[in-house]
């Protein structure tokens, strides 16, 4: 597929292609397959979500993000990992950054009520939202538009099995009380200085299933891919010279704006669920342009308790298991304890056996 362009004329990555969500679904699941297995990002224009629900949850994260600081820290993120996370509280390649990313953030989940049975798992309660007196849509605008994501993220489910050659309803038994969460994030107007360790978002892979991303209309969001695995083009891509983040040559790539349509990624979960098959891809948001940017991930992830271990169409007597057997909740807990200063895991015998 030939590179394409948003408004501002840059040039996104040939690795991450436009999908039309109102194909025929077995047209649809076999260019998802095409894409998860080159880089594990794509975008999804016809989605079904309206752009007058994206335009106002949109306008309702900047009200949000504008409230002075004290009311914000009040919704605090608590030990189910909903609320507020302030600038820099979120290290997310600790190896190379001087300090935390420059954003702030919410995360909002699954409404679980205090005195519900799931409520004693780790990860699940009660959302913390902000006073109804100071945001009167907000909370309404923001469950709306998690609703129509959730949609779309079943939708997505249908397509990822189907392009493993399995029931389009295969993956839907992990989905009963999925771990779906809504994270608003605001990045600062700092310029990023990779070499100087400073990002937006630092280099990370997505923990979970698949992230369905809206972003505003500021660049930020690079890809890294092994070397001949982008698009040719002036400015498209970024010295390589910059601190590899794995092994092997290659360089970072713009994944820009595109109106209309959300970037999905794969998390590390179906890259394990795979064995590999499919990937799950390095990505970071660097300021480049001294511009303020907001964006919305939506993290759909598997049921607390759902067993992660490689699908028997993903391994052979040539292929073994490269990833041992794990859940869901465990997988996350471990990541959101390594990354956040601000969330610390139950221990370990606090935590529910699989």
């Amino acid at each position: 597929m030939a590179p394409e362009t948003n408004t501002a004329g840059a040039v996104s990555c040939n690795a991450c292609p436009l999908i039309d969500m109102s194909l025929p679904e077995p047209q649809a699941a076999a260019q998802v397959a095409a894409a998860c297995a080159r880089s594990g990002f794509f975008y999804v224009t016809h989605h079904g979500v309206p752009q007058e629900l994206v335009d106002a949850v949109f306008e309702q994260q900047r009200a949000v993000f504008a409230l002075p600081q004290e009311d914000k820290m009040a919704l605090l993120q608590d030990r189910n990992n909903r609320g507020y996370t302030p600038f820099r509280e979120e290290t997310l390649d600790p190896a190379r950054q001087r300090h935390g990313d420059t954003k702030e953030g919410f995360y909002f989940g699954r409404e679980v009520a205090a005195d519900s049975p799931e409520a004693s798992k780790p990860l699940h309660g009660p959302n913390q939202w902000p006073d109804p007196a100071r945001l009167p849509h907000y909370r309404q605008a923001t469950w709306q538009y998690y609703e129509a994501l959730y949609g779309l993220g079943m939708r997505l489910l249908r397509l990822l099995a189907l392009s493993l050659g399995l029931p389009p309803d295969h993956f839907h038994p992990a989905f009963e009380q999925p771990m779906v969460t809504l994270r608003p994030l605001h990045y600062t107007a700092e310029i990023s200085d990779p070499g100087a360790g400073v990002f937006g978002a630092g280099a990370h892979t997505d923990y979970g299933m698949v992230t369905i991303l809206a972003t505003d209309t500021v660049p930020g969001l690079q890809i890294w891919l092994p070397e001949g695995e982008g698009a040719e083009g002036q400015g498209a891509g970024h010295d390589a010279a910059e601190a590899a983040p794995g092994p092997g040559r290659g360089r970072w790539w713009d994944v820009p704006p595109v109106p209309g349509a959300f970037v999905v990624n794969l998390g590390d979960m179906l890259e394990r669920w795979t064995n590999g098959r499919y990937r799950s891809t390095l990505h970071r948001v660097v300021n480049t342009v001294g511009r303020e940017r907001y964006s919305i991930a939506f993290f759909f992830e598997p049921s607390f308790d759902a067993r992660v271990e490689v699908l028997p169409c993903c391994t052979g007597p040539a292929d073994p298991p490269r990833y041992p057997p794990t859940t869901s909740g465990q997988h996350l807990l471990d990541k959101y304890a390594a990354t956040h200063a601000g969330y610390h895991a139950p221990a370990e015998g606090q935590r529910p056996l699989a």
